[in-house]
Order: structure tokens, then sequence, then C-alpha cells
């Protein structure tokens, strides 16, 4: 795992199409190429799949504190507000704001945990905190199987707030 110094930046809301699943998705490769497969099978078609998108997933629950079975997570891509969606494929405004944002390069999938741990721990050393009231995201760069080593390249997004 490589990663870069992890800086506080703002984050634009954005509009996005998004499918969701709701259940232990923690160490399941499954579930999340089932999801990519579902948007892009809906998107590719429409034309909305370009060299400039940038897939995101958005993690609505902190699992330390919510059962596996509840945890959601949806794979969500930018669309424009008058993009229609339909059947799974939903569309929604996800919120900004202030986010703690690493850059990592990580050989395989089973260095995401580590690398939202080194987002963690930076947290708790800082003067910010983790806000719960909006999701957090990894924000993916490239598509790993396009990679030579296939290597996973992303930004790690956790929403903080300022401690009081």
């Amino acid at each position: 795992m490589e990663t870069t110094e992890i800086k506080i930046n703002e984050l634009e809301e954005k509009q996005v199409a998004f499918v969701s699943f709701t259940g232990n998705y923690i160490g399941n490769a499954e579930v999340f190429k089932n999801l990519f497969e579902k948007l892009g099978g809906w998107a590719g078609p429409k034309g909305l799949i370009t060299p400039d998108v940038r897939f995101l997933s958005a993690y609505q629950d902190d699992p330390k504190t919510t059962p596996p079975d509840q945890l959601t997570v949806e794979v969500c891509m930018p669309i424009s507000d008058d993009t229609q969606v339909e059947g799974e494929i939903k569309k929604r405004m996800l919120p900004g704001g202030k986010y703690a944002v690493l850059h990592a390069e990580l050989t395989g999938p089973e260095e995401y945990g580590p690398a939202w741990n080194k987002v963690v721990e930076w947290i708790n050393k800082s003067n910010y905190e983790i806000d719960m009231s909006r999701p957090s995201y990894e924000i993916y760069q490239n598509n790993p199987n396009e990679h030579p080593q296939k290597h996973h390249l992303l930004d790690i997004c956790m929403s903080v707030k300022l401690n009081e």
C-alpha cells in the first residue's frame, strides 16, 4: 500500500445515480462486483461512462456501531440533473463538506481495511472527529483490471467536523 499525506478537503455535493446494498459487505468483493456490474450495465448503453467519470462507494454507517446485517453501501456515479433513472438505479444528491482525504495505491482488496484504519488513526490524533451525519466515500481513480499490476487507485474520503 502506498499512500499520500492525509489532507482536509472541502468536497462539493454531487448528483449521482446509484445502486445500494444493505447487509455485511465487509470483505465481500462479490457484493461490490455485483453493484458495479448493475450500475455499469445501466450507464454503459446510455453513454454515461466516459474517461473522466469517477465511480465511488458511499458508506452510510459506522461499522463499529451498526450491526453487520444493517450496513448500507451505495455504488455511485456522477450524473447530470436531467438524467433519468429506472429500476434498481436510483438518483440523489450526495452531500459535500469537510473530508479527511487519503490518496492510496492498493495492491489488492485486502488493503482497503488497513487504508481506512490509517485515516481513522489520523483523525483521532487531529483536531477533527468523524462526522457520521454524512457518508464517507471511496472515489475510484482507475479500474484495477486495467492497471498493469491490478492496483487499486483511490481517494478515501472520511467525513469530518472540528472537535468542539
